[in-house]
């Protein structure tokens, strides 16, 4: 088309009734003609120029042929949302968190829009808050999205939980997503069985302290996409889905988890097996008195049993129907569900567990089971008087941790117990009491074991790993917070126990990839690798992680470098890629 030809068309309505009314109004031509000249008729052209009026007088501002065009990005935010940030400001949310919450509920805001406008509505920076401040943020009333399964297309938004990606390799690498997937545990109408678990995993693993104690993790579109659901689902939803998992269910998962371990070789031929107490704050008439270290007093509780492996750190079992009546008979189901799960050419030689474990009878069939024990004897009255009067030591050298030495003095004899019999003959038999002292207590340590091979010093060495094995336990049971309000229902803690025990296992398999930091327990790697939070990128094939800038940054990029093959099924296969911010 020419431009002569363009401004002759009258195809466009809009031209045509500008050209007809500026011919009226401007040009001051007849209204019959312009009517004639434009094919209206003559009545419809004067309701034109009634309209047009009407319209000038009630819209002066506005034209109604030519609209202005507003340079810069257009400013459409959804009615609601400043009020939200601004709510969300007064209960003391950073702007990061306030970015997580806001995307959550599909709004798509940047960071700079919200500085922006909390710094327009005259707020000042917060003060820098230590983590347990941080977790006792009330979060006001805002409905959290419904979980369900996530439909993933490419997007980018803000997570605070960014760091608990880099355990899905992991999850991964050693087929623990396949051990989920080939378990008997439940599954809703919208959420699978293994985003089931995830769920719960991802609360382990971030910190969590209680499933109803933060809704905020509600939010947070990482954590559910961590899982493969669109955000986690509330704390009823976990409440109900743990009472329907049953003690076989959870038995049967870590006899599966059992023979991962054994097959990477993560179980060594020893096992340290230790009480802990859960304790309970409800009607505690259906449970029994418990000991707690922790609160150094007995109290009503669950008593669990956990077994874990001295040289990897690996929780390789735990169970929390333990009671009184058959504590002493724990160290042999143990035994059973060791032997009751193929675990190739390795098989456990060595059990090492305290005084109040078992009984003597149950010692007399480890013994004969041709398992190795080690253990502590009560220290009564008597034995003290009788060690008192037999003062024949021997000093020995014993290794410490940094490489040190300790000098302790020993007597190595054999003695005979009531109850540690020979089953066919009825007879006492005997066994290897190591008398030690000069280790800064008051009275002296008898260890007790079958062995009679093993030299002193590897004894000694052996048994004294298993205090810092206890310490361990304590601090992990500490962090993933089993110590914490549970549930009035027993079956709802033995998943939990179950839950915490993968997610320990977790970050010890992390820890083996970290050069330095093997040893340091599950709390001080959260705090320093994974509690990190940062931007989530969804395109194409694959998912980029940007973590914030930390002091260890550095080592989990190069850390993560040797899986960016792998892919994520739960994903839509796609692989996931991490990257330092350049902010902090």
């Amino acid at each position: 088309m020419e431009p002569y030809d363009y401004f002759l068309s009258m195809d466009m309505v809009n031209k045509k009734r500008y050209d007809a009314l500026r011919a009226f109004f401007f040009e001051k031509r007849p209204a019959q003609e312009v009517a004639n000249a434009y094919e209206y008729s003559l009545p419809s052209f004067y309701s034109l120029t009634r309209d047009f009026r009407l319209h000038l007088k009630e819209n002066s501002t506005e034209d109604i042929f030519f609209k202005e065009v507003i340079l810069g990005r257009k400013e459409n935010k959804p009615e609601g949302l400043e009020d939200m940030i601004i709510g969300l400001r007064k209960h003391n949310f950073s702007v990061e968190d306030i970015v997580g919450i806001v995307n959550s509920k599909g709004y798509k805001v940047s960071y700079g829009y919200v500085y922006k406008l909390l710094d327009n509505e005259g707020f000042a920076r917060l003060h820098r808050r230590g983590r347990s401040e941080k977790k006792n943020l009330e979060l006001p009333k805002i409905k959290a999205p419904i979980a369900g399964a996530l439909e993933i297309t490419d997007e980018k938004f803000h997570s605070g939980s960014t760091g608990i990606f880099t355990f899905l390799p992991v999850i991964t690498q050693y087929g623990i997503d396949k051990a989920i997937e080939d378990s008997a545990y439940p599954e809703t109408k919208d959420i699978g069985k293994f985003s089931s678990i995830l769920s719960f995993i991802a609360l382990k693993l971030s910190g969590v302290k209680r499933y109803s104690d933060d809704d905020l993790w509600c939010m947070d579109r990482g954590l559910g996409l961590f899982a493969g659901l669109n955000v986690l689902p509330k704390s009823a939803w976990l409440s109900s889905y743990s009472s329907r998992v049953t003690k076989d269910i959870n038995m049967k998962f870590l006899k599966s988890l059992h023979q991962i371990w054994t097959r990477h070789g993560l179980l060594s031929d020893t096992c340290n097996l230790d009480f802990t107490t859960i304790p309970y704050w409800g009607d505690d008439s259906h449970l029994e008195n418990n000991w707690s270290g922790k609160r150094n007093k007995a109290l009503s509780s669950m008593l669990a049993v956990l077994a874990q492996d001295p040289d990897s750190g690996i929780i390789d079992y735990g169970d929390t129907d333990v009671q009184h009546k058959n504590q002493s008979a724990v160290v042999l189901e143990y035994l059973d569900f060791y032997r009751q799960t193929p675990s190739g050419k390795q098989h456990i030689n060595y059990l090492v567990f305290d005084s109040k474990f078992t009984n003597y009878e149950n010692l007399s069939k480890l013994d004969e089971s041709n398992i190795k024990f080690f253990t502590i004897r009560r220290r009564g009255k008597n034995i003290l008087e009788q060690i008192s009067k037999n003062p024949a030591y021997k000093n020995i050298r014993v290794e410490a941790s940094g490489l040190k030495k300790r000098t302790l003095k020993v007597r190595d004899e054999q003695i005979t117990l009531r109850g540690y019999t020979d089953s066919k003959t009825q007879s006492l038999k005997p066994i290897r009491q190591i008398t030690i002292t000069g280790h800064g207590k008051i009275k002296p340590a008898l260890i007790i074991t079958n062995d009679f091979e093993m030299s002193v010093e590897n004894v000694v060495r052996k048994y004294c790993r298993r205090w810092l094995v206890e310490k361990g336990i304590s601090e992990q049971i500490e962090f993933f917070h089993l110590n914490r309000v549970s549930s009035s229902m027993v079956i709802k803690v033995d998943f939990d126990l179950t839950m915490t025990i993968l997610a320990h296992n977790l970050y010890r398999l992390f820890a083996l990839d970290l050069e330095r930091y093997s040893e340091i327990s599950d709390e001080r790697i959260y705090e320093k690798f994974t509690a990190n939070n940062g931007t989530i990128e969804v395109t194409g094939n694959q998912i980029e992680i940007e973590l914030k800038k930390k002091r260890d940054l550095p080592q989990i990029i190069e850390m993560m470098k040797k899986y960016d093959s792998l892919n994520y099924p739960w994903l839509g296969n796609r692989k996931i890629i991490f990257h330092p911010s350049s902010t902090s």
